[in-house]
């Protein structure tokens, strides 16, 4: 697991390519369609993984990804819908970057052990 802390406002899609830096050994990449740029599926099958993206319905020309393998998204969703849960991390109590980004780690942490 990764976790890069952003501001509110800054688009997920841009942060992509500094998330898939230093996995070299990647069987499959899944995310949801606001990571369709070409940009980022280019370093995905760059790094010579599958690409388990669904495109938007607004391509023209859209393509093929594994159906089955995308529903494995749910526990990510999942994840993160729990780590909402933690009071601290949802309204962000922390004032500076590094403390949130401690509690965040932290909620992981009970996550992962219950």
């Amino acid at each position: 697991m990764k976790l890069h802390l952003t501001g509110g406002q800054v688009a997920d899609v841009t942060q992509a390519l500094t998330l898939l830096e230093g996995f070299a050994d990647m069987g499959a990449v899944l995310a949801d369609k606001a990571y369709s740029a070409q940009s980022v599926i280019a370093a995905i099958e760059q790094r010579q993984a599958q690409v388990v993206i669904p495109p938007k319905s607004s391509y023209r020309k859209p393509w093929d990804y594994d159906k089955e393998l995308y529903k494995e998204r749910h526990g990510i969703e999942c994840f993160f819908n729990r780590l909402k849960q933690f009071r601290r991390v949802a309204t962000r109590y922390e004032k500076l970057a590094l403390h949130f980004l401690a509690m965040v780690m932290i909620a992981s942490l009970f996550i992962w052990l219950l």
